[in-house]
């Protein structure tokens, strides 16, 4: 899968293909569903390349920063869901105000025509494009029209619920990891490189690997049974992890939150500076100050049985 970062880097030599535009921020039930048509229409209209159209950074981070979501998944990560779903290549466009002035024609011939060479276009049913968002499915299909484009709209509709990024970092947020899990089709995990903290954890032997959340979405504050997987070593196992996300309020002078990673019964690993996945199954508990270390190692005692027994 090539990941191409602007119009430039798209091959001249593309040749037609089935697109899907979206952010597709954590590649949820509802994209997956999008990405599934559009990739049943490549075959029918005998299409071998489906390409999948997203933003970075988020619309919302330039029109409205105050109001930008917190990301579920960054452009790797994305695409590589994408690519387990069905798509080939991914459009990675650089979002800037320049790009929300685009008129729905203007991006209609620059993306979907003029790089992309589309044949066919699949997107959510309430998709939305061009200044002001002034074009949707009905405008698309218009403007598509005269280049031999087939225009689809989805519903992204999960029965009772409609899926969305919104609903799972609503989810995130109430520490319902497990209706995070059935938006996405697949437990919620995060990314990053793990970083030296305090080293409290190794004291107390609990060693744990420390990922900063930054300004991903992250579960509520509490303690949650997991996985934690090695990013840089293709085919890594997924190690079984009693996870905290937090502040840490029973030691004072904490502020960042983080996530912390206690992999079960091993005291024997070396991963700072390693990219490491981490994956959140269940809940456990919310998060607690204890007054002193003996009452905190017998609840971190229970936590690592309870999650033993969770997974």
């Amino acid at each position: 899968m090539q990941i191409w970062r602007s119009l430039d880097e798209v091959p001249d030599d593309l040749g037609r293909t089935v697109v899907t535009i979206g952010n597709f921020d954590g590649v949820h039930r509802g994209h997956v569903s999008v990405v599934t048509r559009a990739r049943q229409l490549a075959d029918e209209l005998g299409v071998d390349h489906v390409v999948a159209v997203t933003f970075d950074p988020h619309p919302m981070a330039v029109l409205r920063p105050e109001h930008a979501p917190q990301s579920l998944s960054d452009v790797e990560m994305r695409a590589e869901l994408l690519g387990a779903v069905g798509v080939d290549d991914v459009l990675a466009l650089p979002f800037s105000l320049e790009v929300a002035r685009w008129s729905p024609t203007e991006f209609v011939d620059r993306v979907v025509v003029a790089a992309l060479h589309a044949k066919g276009v699949v997107v959510g049913a309430n998709f939305r494009f061009g200044a002001k968002a002034a074009g949707d499915v009905s405008t698309l299909r218009e403007l598509g029209a005269p280049h031999d484009v087939t225009v689809e709209g989805i519903q992204l509709d999960g029965g009772p619920q409609v899926w969305s990024s919104t609903y799972v970092r609503t989810c995130l947020a109430a520490g319902d990891v497990e209706g995070a899990a059935e938006a996405l089709g697949r437990p919620y995990a995060v990314r990053g490189v793990v970083v030296q903290g305090d080293q409290r954890g190794r004291e107390l032997g609990y060693p744990t690997a420390n990922v900063p959340a930054g300004d991903r979405a992250v579960p509520a504050d509490g303690v949650y049974a997991g996985f934690l997987r090695r990013v840089d070593r293709a085919g890594s196992a997924p190690l079984p992890a009693a996870i905290s996300v937090g502040t840490n309020p029973t030691f004072a002078g904490e502020r960042d939150r983080r996530v912390e990673a206690y992999v079960l019964d091993r005291t024997d690993l070396e991963l700072y500076g390693v990219e490491v996945e981490v994956t959140f199954v269940a809940r456990i508990r919310g998060m607690v100050r204890f007054d002193g270390v003996d009452p905190l190692l017998a609840q971190m005692a229970d936590d690592v049985e309870r999650t033993r027994q969770l997974l």
